[in-house]
Parts: C-alpha cells; structure tokens; sequence
C-alpha cells in the first residue's frame, strides 16, 4: 500500500502546483461570458500555463501508477491535499508565508484525511469491471456534469458560476481515474496493443480533456475559493463512490462510521476554513486588479 500512496501524495502535489500556475495564467487572457474554446489557444502563449501542464502531466503519470497499484479508494482521496498545498504553494510564490491560521487549517485537513482512511480501511483492487457496471456509472456522471454545465452557464460570472464547473470538474475527474484504472491494468496484463484497443482508454482520455476545459473555465469564472473547494471534496467523494460501486472495493461500516463521519467533518471545516484565509481572496482578487505585476509573482517574488 506505501506504492500508491507515495505516487498519490506526489500527484496531489503536482495538481496543486498545475492549479496556482494555471489559476495565474488564466486571469491573464480576455475574459468572455460563457465557456470559450479559444481561452485554450490564449493560454498556450503563456509560459507560465505551459509550466502548469508539464505539472499537471506529472500528476498524471503519477496517478496513474498510483491506480495501478491500489484501490481508487485510497488513491484518490489523497488528492483533498491539493487545497492545501495549493494554498501553500500559493503563498510561497505571492507572500513568502501562511499565517498561523492557514496552517492550523492545513493541519486539520490532514488530521481529518488521517482519520477518515484509517476508520474506512479501503480494501479491494478489482482489475476488470463488467459492462453492466460501467453504463450506469458512465451515464449518472456525464448527466451530472450536464447538468452542472447548464447551471453554471444560467449564472452571472462568480463564486456560483466557479463552483458549479468546478464539480463538474470534480467528478470528470474522478471518472477518468476510474476508467484509467482498467486502462493501466489492460496494460499490465495484455501490453500496449491492448491498452490502445480498449474503450477506457479512449474514455479518460475524453474525460481527461474535459477535466481541463472545465478547469479552465472555473478558475476564469470565479476566485479559487469558489472552485477548488468543490473540486477537492467533490472528486473524492465521487471517486469513493465509483470505487465502491463499480470496482466492488468496500470500506469498514458498523461503528466505524463514527470516526469516519468525524474525519469527514474535520476535512470540511478545514477546507472551510482554508477558502476564507484572506490569502486565497487575494489570490483572484489582486491579481485581477493588477494583472501586469505577475511577473514577481511568477517568479516566486512577492508583488510590492
């Protein structure tokens, strides 16, 4: 079990890393009232939205090994440790510090993952899933993310526009580490022919893309207190339910819940807390108003 969660914490720190240079990056190109194509092509001429795909292909290759080793159980709510880094992360490039608060945040977040795995004790690492399990996985997720697309579009530019693509990142997500799952064990087990000839591949692929886009567009919508809550908390909650219900791996109930439903509550008030830490306001906010000093910033120097 050291294997996936090894390659998983290096993943959740890779995304957190894509997400503050990507968060940068997209603040930066014109703004536009619905989901733009073209904010794609704007980005690729920003280096510094090139250095947050490099990361965010290091999370890949990372989660990828991580999922062919151990249960998406396990694997994927290790990444509720991308909010903090990120904040993290954030403060190293724009302040230099995070406040006493902040860390007591970060603490609690990872005290309350701590909990919540040991309570659940994850087991179970199914390589193959039948049919009958995917369709009704495949079509619940792409509703709900039809859905929340639909949503976000009816609301102004804002905290609900972000959060609304920020879930429907969440679970595109989570459905692409399902399906990589398969993928990587088609791989091991049949070779590379195999694994370009199964539909998962071509399906977290898809998945994958759309993750980006929604991505993207979350983080112009609205600040990153908006959309990286929902995106931490809604891809491991999807993720665990994914696990449980198509690759049959199973978790401790009975009394065990208590300490479950406990870590739970400590993960959600630490993200809580994290998203009203005035660094992550001024993270959208001040950048927004000054655009033209993210060089500093860039360059891990804090802005005067």
């Amino acid at each position: 079990m050291l294997l996936p969660v090894l390659f998983a914490l290096g993943a959740a720190l890779s995304n957190a890393l894509a997400t503050v240079l990507q968060r940068k990056a997209a603040l930066t190109v014109p703004k536009s009232g619905g989901l733009r194509v073209g904010l794609i092509l704007d980005l690729l001429r920003r280096p510094v939205w090139l250095a947050g795909i490099v990361a965010v292909i290091t999370a890949g290759v990372c989660q990828a090994v991580a999922l062919a080793t151990g249960p998406i159980t396990v694997v994927q709510p290790l990444f509720v440790l991308e909010l903090p880094l990120a904040l993290v992360i954030a403060a190293a490039l724009l302040q230099g510090r995070l406040s006493r608060a902040g860390w007591l945040a970060v603490a609690t977040v990872v005290a309350g993952l701590g909990v919540v795995l040991f309570a659940a004790s994850p087991e179970g690492n199914r390589t193959q899933v039948p049919m009958t399990h995917w369709i009704p996985a495949v079509a619940v997720c792409v509703a709900a993310i039809a859905a929340l697309v639909v949503a976000a579009l009816r609301r102004p530019e804002g905290r609900g526009r972000a959060a609304c693509l920020g879930l429907a990142t969440a679970i595109s997500y989570a459905m692409t580490a399902a399906l990589m799952k398969t993928s990587m064990h088609t791989l091991d087990d049949g070779g590379v022919t195999a694994f370009f000839t199964t539909w998962q591949t071509y399906g977290f692929a898809l998945f994958g893309v759309c993750a980006l886009f929604f991505l993207e567009n979350a983080m112009q919508s609205g600040p990153l207190v908006a959309s990286q809550p929902a995106l931490t908390l809604g891809d491991a909650c999807v993720s665990l339910a994914l696990g449980i219900t198509v690759y049959a791996e199973y978790v401790r109930t009975g009394w065990w819940l208590i300490p479950q439903i406990l870590g739970a509550a400590l993960i959600a008030a630490g993200v809580l807390a994290l998203s009203r830490l005035p660094l992550a306001r001024r993270l959208a906010s001040e950048e927004k108003e000054q655009p033209g000093r993210g060089t500093a910033a860039d360059a891990g120097t804090p802005a005067p």
